[in-house]
């Protein structure tokens, strides 16, 4: 999953969420050693973030959606599959939250703001970005999403083939709704409850 649902997934716990949010740019294992003197929820969050990548990656319906992406999208299928369903998530936020998208996207930037101490150093840049650029609120549109792609394809070489992926999505949207639908309510419940289950 991209940005907006590994935070939406966090709950409202600002420790959690952060450890979430910045889980892709913390490697390695989170030993008792290495983790000792971090805020126990932040570390929660960093659990919670491989938790949901790893039951993503895992669950037969995404297996199903990437296989389809792949034909258009090769490699990049995953990546590509996190940025369609934060697009379903943003599109159609008010099934899965009280506040609305913009509202909500602008209290989370205020929470990564006061917060930035947290985030690891060689991320600090993109956060900055992200926030000044609204990229929370704009996954909520095709249009959005073609820069979010457009965005990617620079980042790195392996990644300029990603540049056209909005084209699938316009061509197959109903079937990786469907897709979203079938699997984002399971991943909820679980990710609720992996809280439940680790919180300190």
């Amino acid at each position: 999953m991209n940005f907006l649902a590994h935070i939406l997934l966090s709950g409202e716990n600002e420790g959690v969420m952060m450890g979430n949010y910045v889980g892709d740019f913390i490697k390695g294992r989170l030993s008792n050693e290495k983790t000792a003197n971090w805020n126990p929820d932040y570390v929660l969050g960093l659990k919670l973030h491989r938790f949901i990548d790893s039951f993503t990656d895992s669950h037969p319906e995404v297996l199903e959606a990437k296989d389809v992406a792949a034909v258009t999208q090769g490699k990049l299928a995953g990546i590509v599959m996190d940025i369609y369903f934060d697009y379903f998530l943003a599109k159609n936020f008010e099934h899965y939250h009280k506040e609305p998208l913009f509202v909500y996207a602008h209290r989370m930037y205020s929470v990564i703001e006061k917060n930035e101490h947290l985030v690891p150093e060689t991320m600090v840049p993109m956060v900055r970005s992200m926030i000044r650029q609204d990229w929370l609120t704009t996954y909520a549109t095709l249009e959005g999403i073609d820069t979010t792609f457009h965005r990617l394809s620079r980042r790195a070489g392996f990644l300029a083939p990603i540049y056209g992926a909005v084209s699938e999505l316009r061509a197959n949207e109903a079937f990786y709704y469907t897709k979203f639908l079938s699997f984002f309510p399971e991943l909820r419940r679980q990710a609720g409850q992996f809280i439940v289950d680790n919180a300190a």
